[in-house]
């Protein structure tokens, strides 16, 4: 009977111990950044994130956020992501000086807390094609309404001020910090300077998810945890950068040009495959104008025509311009992150132009050297004679290392200078020079 009351006694010491230690347990606060244009490898991450959120028990995840925008199948995969999490999402629009427009707006106005630092603004969503391609004025409206249409679903059940979240869309307006928290209702729920400052000011908060549930925030003594992008994702997030996707193709095309100028190098066209598919899967996330790709194909095309059609260097000049407003129209987006400056396309431009008229010129140079193997290339080779040589008859002449049977129209004495004028079989003809 002792035996048991201990047992007890030792098991309700366990259950007290391991009650104080969750007590004690800090609460886990997952921060991530997410600084860049919203597409398929951003999607991804902040998924991601959020699903790490969710598996560590995580009492709060935070965005900082600081986006030109992006695509919306992008965003709507997020914010579908923010709308299932377990874990409450909170994105912090900052730090100070930035903003999130256009897509980034939509993912504040969708988040559980929405916060910005001074000095930020948010707005600008309007959406434009992702595609490249010119929009009548009745498509253009469809995909206003249909986003104005989410944008004010978004709002309502986050109890943030519909109207202005409207005008946001349809007009492209943008709001500041002040502008945003002093609306009535408010755009955003916090201003914060920083992630540090966010965390103090979000503990005790009661936040009310998209389900309706609520749930109050305990971040006291906070486990401040970093969740980085992996490898792979920093690497595509980089490529589907407009001005590295605009490089790795022109280096690509560049590549496998010389590597059909010079079979057998190998490397530029191992390197130029790479580059070229690289650049094609920027392009697929990226606002891509048709005609502006054909352009640039184009221009190539007409470098390597000039070397083998005499133009006056007219056809050099028109794939110079080809190139040149390829690149300018390559990428379709009214955004300034995602245009392609001239200062990097006219020194591109110009480099890759000359590069390749060099390469094909050499090329050309080449093919008109006269051969220097086979029969073609003994014609005009130098000889000397072995032994004399009769007009009409034969004898023998050393060239190229070799001894050849010869014959000579005029008298040719052993030990004299000779010109390979014709070959046929094994006899050469042979004069004095």
């Amino acid at each position: 009977m002792s035996t048991t009351r201990l047992l007890t006694a030792c098991g309700l010491i366990v259950a007290a111990i391991s009650a104080a230690a969750a007590r004690e347990r800090a609460p886990i606060v997952e921060t991530a950044v997410v600084d860049g244009i919203i597409h398929p490898v951003t999607s991804e991450f902040m998924r991601s994130a959020i699903a790490k959120a969710d598996a560590d028990g995580a009492s709060v995840i935070v965005f900082t956020l600081q986006t030109p925008g992006g695509l919306l199948d992008s965003t709507r995969d997020i914010i579908n992501a923010m709308i299932g999490a377990r874990t409450p999402v909170v994105v912090f629009v900052g730090p100070a000086g930035n903003r999130a427009a256009s897509a980034g707006f939509l993912i504040t106005i969708a988040a559980d807390v929405a916060a910005m630092a001074p000095g930020t603004h948010i707005g600008a969503a309007h959406p434009v094609s992702g595609t490249g391609e010119k929009v009548d004025e009745v498509m253009a409206k469809k995909m206003a309404s249909d986003t104005a249409a989410y944008a004010r679903t978004l709002a309502a059940q986050r109890g943030r001020n519909v109207p202005l979240v409207e005008q946001a869309v349809t007009e492209s307006r943008s709001f500041t910090e002040q502008e945003a928290i002093a609306a009535a209702p408010p755009l955003v729920d916090l201003i914060a300077t920083d992630v540090t400052d966010l965390i103090r000011k979000l503990d005790g908060r009661t936040v009310r998810r998209f389900n309706g549930t609520t749930t109050k925030l305990a971040l006291a003594n906070a486990d401040v945890r970093t969740i980085d992008m992996t490898l792979a994702q920093r690497v595509l997030s980089a490529v589907a950068h407009p001005q590295i996707a605009y490089l790795l193709l022109t280096l690509g095309t560049l590549g496998l040009t010389i590597e059909l100028w010079s079979p057998g190098a190998i490397l530029p066209g191992v390197a130029g495959g790479i580059a070229l598919l690289l650049a094609f899967f920027a392009l697929q996330v990226l606002p891509v104008s048709s005609v502006g790709l054909l352009l640039m194909l184009l221009g190539f095309a007409l470098l390597v025509i000039e070397v083998k059609v005499t133009s006056h260097g007219l056809l050099a000049v028109g794939g110079i311009t080809s190139l040149l407003f390829g690149s300018l129209m390559l990428i379709d987006s009214p955004l300034p992150e995602m245009q392609i400056g001239l200062r990097l396309i006219l020194p591109i431009t110009l480099a890759l132009s000359g590069i390749i008229l060099f390469l094909v010129r050499l090329g050309v140079k080449a093919q008109a050297q006269p051969a220097v193997t086979g029969e073609s290339g003994m014609l005009h080779a130098q000889a000397q004679a072995l032994t004399t040589i009769d007009p009409g008859g034969v004898g023998r002449v050393a060239t190229h290392g070799e001894i050849w049977t010869a014959t000579a129209a005029e008298p040719i004495s052993a030990g004299d200078r000779v010109v390979v004028t014709d070959v046929k079989g094994l006899l050469l003809t042979v004069r004095r020079p």
